[in-house]
């Protein structure tokens, strides 16, 4: 069975909760899942994985900013190489900034430049708005499913 890994980093708990959603949908497609918040986790980790998820929610009103947790396993991120590695990225923010989830943006970035490739167009990572409730938890089940579906599919092309 294929594994993923989601690795998050969260200030109060919506990103962890939305991660959470996005396990679930994983799973139901077919996934075995490890869940890690980003202080348990080192970059050099995701080697072991054949599809890899990155969650951060976003800070900064004028540039795009990670949580800072998520700071240090970015820069870590530099060293690794992620060819031949399915990857996507999603997280929380606030529409009222410039930079809606730019986190996710850095994510996405991130994951291409050490080779991965994204499940998802770039800039189409899962983002939530505000507060995440059960529908947000749904839709986060829902994409995470689909994500392994388009993994499952890219593993077959």
């Amino acid at each position: 069975m294929a594994n993923a890994i989601v690795v998050y980093a969260s200030e109060t708990g919506n990103t962890e909760y939305v991660a959470e959603g996005v396990v679930k949908g994983l799973k139901q497609g077919g996934l075995d899942v490890t869940l890690k918040n980003v202080g348990d986790s080192k970059p050099g980790e995701l080697l072991e994985y054949d599809l890899v998820l990155l969650a951060s929610s976003s800070w900064g009103e004028e540039e795009k900013e990670l949580h800072e947790s998520m700071e240090d396993y970015y820069d870590g991120l530099e060293g690794i190489d992620l060819s031949g590695k399915r990857a996507a990225a999603f997280g929380c923010g606030e529409s009222e900034y410039e930079h809606f989830c730019g986190a996710v943006d850095l994510l996405e970035e991130r994951l291409e430049e050490r080779g991965a490739k994204l499940l998802h167009d770039l800039g189409d990572g899962f983002r939530v708005d505000g507060d995440p409730d059960q529908d947000i938890l749904d839709s986060a089940k829902e994409w995470g499913k689909e994500m392994a579906e388009n993994f499952q599919k890219s593993r077959s092309s």
